[in-house]
């Protein structure tokens, strides 16, 4: 299992999220590239939050290919179009990740490929191997 690296001489996380994460010896990485808030169908939400869920979903996807799960996400990178859909993407990642909270970092951008989508989701896995 991965471990939360929290250094007590630097100011703690604003949100629930690890400083690092040190994973062990001979787990598997999967690095997932960023996911839109597409389904399979082509549908896009309107709402961050929405488009949030899709991502993770596809997330979820890409890792159980590797035989692994959201609970092995060791590292989140995300991308919102704007200062306002802050409180809706933090509101669906904290739905989905206990403690020990993977690294994270959220970013304002100006925009994606496509207008209408308002949030982009990367993800770092470490696991056991599939069998």
């Amino acid at each position: 299992m991965a471990t939360p690296l929290s250094p007590i001489d630097i100011h703690p996380p604003f949100a629930p999220y690890s400083h690092g994460i040190s994973v062990p010896p001979g787990q598997q990485l999967v690095f997932v590239s960023g996911q839109l808030g597409i389904d399979a169908s082509g549908v896009v939400p309107v709402d961050c939050a929405g488009q949030a869920h899709i991502c993770f979903d596809n997330i979820a996807a890409v890792l159980r290919e590797a035989g692994l799960g959201l609970q092995h996400v060791v590292r989140i990178n995300a991308y919102v179009s704007g200062r306002e859909h802050l409180p809706a993407y933090m509101g669906v990642r904290n739905t989905l990740f206990a403690a020990p909270f993977p690294a994270s970092t959220l970013m304002i951008v100006s925009g994606f490929a496509r207008p209408e989508f308002v949030v982009e989701i990367e993800a770092v896995a470490a696991g056991p191997m599939k069998e």
